[in-house]
């Protein structure tokens, strides 16, 4: 006989978790374990997907390399054409975020 746990007790765990992994990949990307905050993030996507929680938005992380961007750590953020360039260090992938709407107000 088997139990169903409810979604939202799932959900809960997963933010959990995830909250958790990502803190560990900024801490080992400032201690210089690269490779070690690459697999913690990549952990935390799989139980994004599992669990169907999204990521949160305000922790970036690299789309190719999947280390969290860190600003003087590991990435550049420059200002240009209205949007925020960010480059990353390592593998040099650009992430362009628009910010108009912070600007017309």
């Amino acid at each position: 006989m088997s139990r169903r746990i409810p979604n939202a007790k799932i959900h809960e765990i997963g933010e959990e978790r995830i909250s958790t992994l990502l803190d560990q990949s900024e801490s080992a990307v400032r201690s210089g374990k690269n490779d070690r905050a690459a697999r913690y993030v990549d952990i935390a996507r799989a139980v994004s997907g599992k669990t169907q929680v999204p990521m949160p938005k305000e922790r970036r992380y690299c789309k190719s390399c999947h280390l969290p961007m860190m600003p003087g750590v590991n990435c550049t953020v420059r200002l240009s054409n209205h949007k925020v360039c960010m480059t990353c260090d390592v593998c040099g992938e650009v992430r362009r975020i628009p910010y108009i709407r912070e600007q017309r107000t």
